[in-house]
C-alpha cells in the first residue's frame, strides 16, 4: 500500500463532517454517519462530485483497463461491450489460440457500410464507434460496427477507461470500516477538498450574501494547486512527462543532458 495516511469509508465521513462543521456517529453496525439526516443525504452525491471530477481531471492510469472476455459473432458486424464494463473503449484486438493480439484499426462507420458490410466473410481488421443499444438507449451496452464480418467466432479483447468503484460503496457495515478506494488511498488529499467543494455549495457559500463568500472559491483554488501536482504524477507514470519521459519537470536542470 503506498505510504499514504488512506482514508477508508467511516475515516472519510470522519473527516468530512468536522471539515463542514456536522457532528457524526457510529452506530452499533459499524457505520460513521452524520448525527444530521441533511449531511447524510448528499453524502454519495458528494462523493460522487469528488471521485468523478478527479478521474475526468486526472484520466488516471489504473482506471484504464482491458478485458479479453468478449466473442465475435460470426456473421455478424455488431459488438456490444456492457457500459459497466468500459466509459470509452479505445482499441479492439482479435486474440489468436497463442495469446497472439491483431490490433483492429479505428475507421469510421461510414468506411465500414460502404467497404466492408457485404455478404463476404472474413477476419476482422476495421472498427468503428456505432452509439448506445437501441433497446435501453445505451444504458446496457456501447456498440461497435467490425469489418469485415467475421468468418468465426473471434475471441476479442478490448481496452479503454474504466469508472473506478466509488468510496460510498464500502459504506456498510463489513467494510465500513476498512474498506477503501484508489482514490482514497493515493489521493485523499483531492478526495477530501473536492468534497468540500461540494458542500460549501450546500451551505451557499458561494455568493456575495453568503456568510463566507471567499470559502468555496478558496476550497476551489487549493484544489487546483492539488491537481496540477496529480497530473504531473499521472504524466510521469504514463512516460508522458517532458519529451515523453518517466521524469518530472526539472526547470532547474538547464541545459538538457545529451
Amino acid at each position: 500500500m503506498p505510504e499514504t495516511n488512506p482514508l477508508t469509508y467511516n475515516g472519510y465521513v470522519s473527516t468530512i463532517a468536522p471539515m463542514a462543521v456536522y457532528n457524526v456517529t457510529t452506530g452499533s453496525n459499524g457505520v460513521t454517519v452524520g448525527v444530521d439526516d441533511p449531511f447524510n443525504t448528499i453524502l454519495p452525491q458528494m462523493l460522487n462530485y469528488a471521485e468523478l471530477r478527479i478521474q475526468r481531471d486526472l484520466n488516471l492510469w489504473p482506471a484504464h483497463q482491458s478485458n479479453a472476455t468478449y466473442t465475435l459473432t460470426t456473421g455478424n458486424n455488431a459488438f456490444a461491450v456492457p457500459v459497466d464494463d468500459f466509459l470509452n473503449v479505445q482499441t479492439l484486438s482479435t486474440v489468436a489460440a497463442d495469446g497472439a493480439r491483431g490490433p483492429l484499426v479505428p475507421v469510421s462507420k461510414e468506411f465500414i457500410q460502404n467497404v466492408c458490410d457485404t455478404a463476404l466473410l472474413g477476419p476482422p481488421q476495421f472498427f468503428a464507434p456505432y452509439g448506445g443499444d437501441p433497446a435501453t438507449f445505451g444504458m446496457t451496452s456501447i456498440m461497435f460496427l467490425i469489418g469485415p464480418r467475421p468468418d468465426q467466432p473471434y475471441p476479442i479483447e478490448a481496452t479503454g477507461f474504466a469508472r473506478l468503484p466509488s468510496l460510498y460503496k464500502q459504506g456498510v457495515p463489513a467494510t465500513a470500516a476498512s474498506g477503501m478506494t484508489w482514490i482514497s488511498i493515493n489521493l485523499p488529499d483531492l478526495l477530501l477538498t473536492a468534497s468540500m467543494i461540494f458542500i460549501t455549495g450546500y451551505q451557499r457559500n458561494f455568493g456575495a450574501m453568503a456568510s463566507d463568500p471567499q470559502m468555496g472559491s478558496s476550497w476551489e483554488n487549493q484544489y487546483q494547486t492539488l491537481l496540477m501536482d496529480g497530473l504531473t504524477e499521472e504524466a510521469v507514470k504514463r512516460f508522458a512527462a517532458p519529451g515523453w519521459s518517466p521524469m518530472g519537470l526539472t526547470p532547474l536542470a538547464t541545459p538538457p543532458r545529451n
